[in-house]
């Protein structure tokens, strides 16, 4: 098994160029018994998180990763915290987030997204 912090780096460097390129295109990485809390509003189930991501007003996004913290979990789980900014559509001021994710074996070599919790943090 890789390094815990290896596989948070490649895994939100994955997951935001995925993201930012086309958002549906990260189904892969949810399982029916995942969950998304984006801004307070939680979403369970692959079909619905994906749904909630690629309803989100806008066309273009771009994430710029300020900070990334990971440490191992439970079951081989690994914790990641991130921050950043993103700029989305024409906006010329970068809004600034917090997202949390766990991720957990598969049990096929790789990992899938348990938890992922999104913020904006304004102020």
């Amino acid at each position: 098994m890789a390094n815990f912090a290896e596989v948070a780096n490649q895994f939100v460097d994955f997951y935001y160029k995925q993201f930012d390129a086309d958002r549906k295109q990260l189904a892969p990485l949810y399982r029916e018994n995942s969950m998304l809390t984006f801004e307070s509003a939680s979403i369970a189930g692959v079909g619905g998180i994906v749904e909630k991501l690629s309803s989100l007003p806008f066309e273009k996004v771009k994430h710029a990763v300020s900070t990334l913290d990971a440490q191992p979990s439970e079951n081989g789980g690994i914790l990641i915290l991130v921050t950043g900014a993103l700029l989305v559509d024409e906006e010329q001021r970068p809004m600034n987030y917090s997202q949390a994710f766990q991720l957990l074996p598969d049990g096929a070599g790789s990992y899938f997204i348990y938890n992922d919790i999104f913020k904006l943090v304004f102020g």
